[in-house]
């Protein structure tokens, strides 16, 4: 076991909340890789920059200097690469690559163009996964006062809220259902908000002999200050990680049976990760369930086996399947009728099945009230009562949808007028006009 790996897995009553990054590997051997990988991307990152600081070269590769000293050693005698320039300190030392050193990257972009971050072994990224998992006991987990505070403008009855609270804290899978506009989406990405910890996520992984990109900065969000521990000021952090907020990653009617396993980008030379992957340590949204390039009980089917053993298995060019790491709440979303989406059997599946109906007036009104406070529109009770009894009367129901919905048409129309958006009979009435296709009389 390498150390990086040893240290990386910390017994279970020394794991916090505040985590730290693992500490940067001292040598090639402490990586885990071939030396021969690592060399490759040291020349491709040298490739076309001429002279080139041993700083950049470490962070290009988001590996210590001393790894790539030793990597520089052996082409250094070999002649692919020089020194160019050496300053004051024993780190200040310019690099550039021979003829011989250029023809060689030259090669090895000619089989890959990847020349990113060194990847982290898979070995390494099973422990982190593990380590970090929301099904550990000691895992961080929100409270019922901080799920209530939470749901407080979402007019959920305390029952409602009890029972997604209850999913939460088993990490069991979900089906949220309900009728279109329910509100079931916004709810099921401010559950991905409510997610707590942070958690360390590689940009790249060896799986097999290739390389695979997981890290991505528009689903993996910076954590906030607050929730990260300086690190120990003795030990470099292993910059191939990187902290993150758990992440929520959501996925739609677009998703088709390509898209659940690893894809290969050849023009690059490098694997892109599938959403689930991505999605490890944090929280998986499929929304309109039903609606995939596939059918709801394949789909369903394909993810609950591995999830339930905490494995997935992949496959990378030429058939060779790969075994990796699979931990994620899973939310499923969908305005079908249940029996339209799976059969019984393959519902009996998911955890818990969460049904979101209309608000009841009150309910309705407070988000009503809610929406025009975020969006600086003065209240006027007699223009709601007049939405709730005049507009929506018996053909609509009252759905968490629509107070955005209305509101967002009476500031457009307000803001193509020149004026300031007012809650009225008379703007509901046109923004409602605009937002259902039968005639108002």
């Amino acid at each position: 076991m390498i150390d990086t790996v040893t240290d990386w897995e910390a017994p279970a009553q020394q794991r916090k909340e505040d985590m730290t990054l693992p500490p940067a590997a001292r040598t090639v051997r402490d990586t885990g890789l071939d030396p021969q990988l690592l060399s490759s991307l040291l020349l491709k990152a040298a490739y076309g920059t001429g002279k080139t600081p041993l700083a950049v070269l470490a962070g290009k590769l988001r590996l210590s200097i001393g790894v790539i000293r030793e990597l520089l050693a052996p082409m250094l005698a070999e002649q692919l690469a020089e020194v160019a320039w050496c300053g004051d300190s024993d780190i200040d030392v310019h690099y550039q690559l021979t003829v011989a050193g250029k023809q060689a990257a030259s090669a090895c972009l000619a089989r890959s163009r990847y020349a990113g971050p060194a990847p982290v072994t898979l070995a390494s990224y099973r422990a982190s996964v593990e380590r970090q998992s929301v099904r550990q006991p000691q895992a961080p987990r929100i409270s019922p006062a901080e799920l209530a505070a939470a749901l407080v403008d979402d007019g959920l009855s305390p029952a409602l809220r009890e029972l997604i609270g209850a999913a939460l804290h088993a990490n069991r899978t979900i089906l949220l259902h309900g009728p279109s506009g329910s509100g079931k989406t916004r709810l099921a990405r401010k559950l991905g908000g409510l997610q707590r910890g942070v958690v360390a996520v590689p940009h790249a992984v060896l799986i097999g002999q290739e390389i695979v990109q997981v890290y991505d900065p528009l689903l993996h969000l910076p954590p906030t200050t607050l929730q990260v521990r300086q690190q120990d000021e003795r030990r470099l952090p292993d910059m191939r990680w990187q902290l993150c907020q758990r992440p929520t990653v959501q996925v739609g009617a677009e998703l088709n049976p390509v898209m659940l396993d690893l894809r290969h980008d050849s023009a690059n030379g490098v694997y892109y990760a599938p959403p689930h992957f991505q999605a490890n340590n944090g929280m998986l949204i499929v929304d309109d369930l039903g609606r995939q390039r596939m059918a709801a009980v394949d789909l369903i089917n394909r993810w609950m086996g591995p999830l339930a053993a905490g494995v997935d298995q992949l496959s990378l060019d030429g058939g060779k399947m790969e075994a990796v790491p699979f931990d994620t709440t899973l939310v499923f979303v969908t305005n079908l009728a249940l029996g339209a989406v799976a059969d019984a059997a393959c519902l009996r599946r998911i955890g818990y099945k969460i049904a979101l109906a209309p608000l009841n007036e009150a309910s309705y009104l407070n988000l009503l009230q809610r929406e025009c406070r975020l969006r600086g529109i003065v209240w006027d009770a007699s223009a709601a009562d007049f939405l709730v009894r005049r507009l929506h009367g018996r053909m609509h129901p009252l759905l968490a949808s629509y107070p955005a919905d209305l509101l967002s048409r009476i500031a457009d129309f307000s803001s193509y007028a020149g004026l300031l958006p007012r809650l009225s009979e008379a703007s509901l009435t046109q923004a409602w006009a605009s937002l259902f296709t039968e005639e108002l009389s």
